[in-house]
């Protein structure tokens, strides 16, 4: 894959933020919350964090999540499926979403 294919996949990987009570318990430990491709792995959503937010990054955590199935009447459809990352922060490095102080 040339350089310029991986970046545009890098910034491609991350959806956008989980904002929810454990997101915000989380921020307070340097950890950011992100929704993310069901198909990147951890590497690359290190990378892309550190490209597209200019910070450094400690470690990642994934978790997947599968869609659930839901009924109307007779008729029955799924929801998708999604992933979430919880990103650790270095020592210094902040990110803020909310625009807070």
């Amino acid at each position: 894959m040339s350089v310029a294919l991986h970046q545009e996949r890098l910034i491609t990987v991350i959806r956008g933020p989980h904002l929810s009570e454990k997101s915000h318990q989380c921020a307070e430990n340097n950890q950011v919350v992100l929704k993310v491709r069901i198909d990147a792995s951890k590497g690359e959503i290190k990378q892309a964090v550190e490209l597209l937010f200019d910070v450094k990054v400690d470690s990642v955590n994934v978790i997947k999540y599968h869609g659930k199935i839901k009924r109307h009447g007779r008729s029955s459809g799924r929801r998708s499926a999604w992933k979430k990352a919880y990103v650790k922060l270095a020592e210094g490095s902040a990110l803020d979403f909310l625009g807070g102080e």
